[in-house]
């Protein structure tokens, strides 16, 4: 077919106007900057900058706040107190697994995180940098905005704000208005309570007993002995007189005959079928209790195991090992007769000797942390509750651990009672954990907590060493 209209131009016919004014360049092969068009200016040729000068940084050391400073809009502040960190307390703080954690707590970026994370920040050394980044320590960031004390304790009612109760002058009053309530509101109070309390703590350590706190079960064992060279007859001995005691508290003031088998994670958890009833003269050897039977001898008197009445009478036995408990934690001994007085101190000053004052070197640590506006001492063990909480007090630990901080992880395992723990506390505070045994550490790693492992004497020493320079 042939085109009639066709008028053959040349190229200079084309003009500059007919083209988009950039080039394209797999077409043409001249960079733009040197293509001149017909009634344009040609541009010059562009010239590279000349490199930027490195800016000198000032020779003071930068790092992260100390757990005790303030808030600060700027997570980068200087501290004297990290740039004269020990060489050795370094040293010793990198041998543990999950020695760091971000300032921002567990709450936020978790699954940024992933457990196998942590570790030691090490110096920096680079030639347009002069400047050496100490070893990271740790801060959880507070609420910019805090409500000042006064307002906190004036505002609200006194009945959901337990504070209030501190300032009120009818005490007497109140006091005995709290007699009177019934199980579930006494429960409910004591939540509220707990929560206004939880609400402005920033970290809680987790810590296991034996072998962590105390000695004990090496001691019965024999192992603590081969493994520190000590007398096993001696070590054994004076672990089996300390389990002696440690069960005749629990049977003989803790109940322990009747709740061995219906044990509890937490002294609370049994509160709810409490209904109030006064205690003074109710007589626990003749009200038909039994913790592992089901109907009993006495028929329907005793009640069904799990019915409201057995369970009543459950949470009775349980408010009055917590009454026990809080009236003795710091006076063990006015549970013993004083020759069993005079010979638990006598025991405890032969372990102490025993273990090279192992307990006495974990105390510093405990003390340390109790002293901490915002911190707590949590203690889960694998040990039943009441015979925990007879060990704690017979240890002279009733003043670090309050009843409703401790929790037996005998029926649930670890892992649980750390969810339990976590969803009281919430998951802005940062937790650490504190412990000798693989079952805290696998539940710490589940849980994206720091891990302390503590395997002898120089790892209670470091754990102290870490709380003062402010690292945990």
């Amino acid at each position: 077919m042939t085109c009639t209209d066709y008028i053959p131009r040349s190229s200079n016919d084309y003009t500059s106007q007919m083209y988009s004014a950039k080039p394209y360049a797999h077409i043409l092969s001249v960079p733009v900057s040197e293509t001149a068009y017909p009634g344009q200016t040609q541009y010059q040729t562009l010239q590279q900058s000349q490199p930027y000068a490195v800016y000198p940084q000032a020779t003071q050391t930068y790092g992260l706040p100390p757990f005790a400073s303030s808030t600060n809009a700027s997570l980068i502040s200087t501290s004297s107190t990290i740039a004269n960190i020990p060489a050795a307390a370094v040293a010793s703080i990198s041998n543990q697994d999950y020695p760091t954690y971000t300032i921002l707590g567990q709450s936020q970026y978790q699954a940024c995180y992933p457990s196998s994370s942590f570790g030691v920040t090490g110096q920096t050394n680079s030639d347009t940098e002069s400047t050496t980044l100490a070893t990271t320590t740790y801060q959880t960031e507070k609420p910019a905005v805090m409500v000042p004390a006064a307002q906190r304790l004036s505002s609200g009612d006194p009945s959901t704000s337990p504070s209030l109760s501190q300032t009120t002058p009818s005490k007497d009053a109140d006091d005995q208005s709290r007699k009177n309530m019934t199980g579930k509101n006494r429960g409910k109070r004591k939540a509220d309570a707990s929560s206004s309390q939880d609400s402005e703590l920033e970290r809680v350590f987790l810590w296991d007993l034996d072998e962590t706190i105390i000695i004990f079960h090496s001691l019965l064992t024999g192992s603590y002995a081969q493994k520190y060279g000590k007398d096993p007859t001696v070590v054994i001995g004076s672990g089996l007189t300390m389990e002696e005691m440690i069960f005749e508290v629990a049977d003989t003031h803790l109940f322990f005959n009747d709740l061995e088998e219906c044990d509890q994670v937490h002294v609370e958890d049994v509160a709810s079928d409490d209904n109030g009833q006064d205690l003074s003269n109710y007589s626990f050897s003749t009200d038909g209790f039994s913790g592992s039977g089901g109907s009993g001898s006495h028929g329907s008197s005793v009640g069904v195991q799990g019915g409201v009445d057995w369970m009543r009478k459950l949470a009775f036995r349980y408010r009055k090992v917590r009454e026990i408990y809080d009236k003795h934690k710091s006076n063990v001994g006015g549970l013993l007769s004083p020759q069993r007085k005079e010979a638990l101190q006598r025991l405890r000053a032969e372990i102490e000797v025993l273990t090279d004052s192992w307990l006495g070197t974990a105390l510093k640590s405990l003390l340390l942390i109790q002293s901490r506006k915002n911190c707590v001492n949590v203690l889960i063990t694998t040990t039943q509750l009441v015979p925990a909480l007879a060990k704690v007090l017979l240890y002279g630990l009733g003043e670090i651990f309050p009843i409703e901080n401790i929790y037996s992880a005998t029926k649930i395992g670890k892992e649980s009672c750390f969810e339990r723990i976590v969803s009281r506390f919430g998951k802005k505070v940062t937790y650490v954990v504190i412990g000798d045994g693989r079952d805290e550490e696998i539940a710490a790693k589940q849980h994206n907590m720091p891990f302390w492992r503590i395997t002898n004497h120089g790892d209670l020493v470091s754990l102290h060493q870490a709380l003062e320079l402010d690292f945990l």
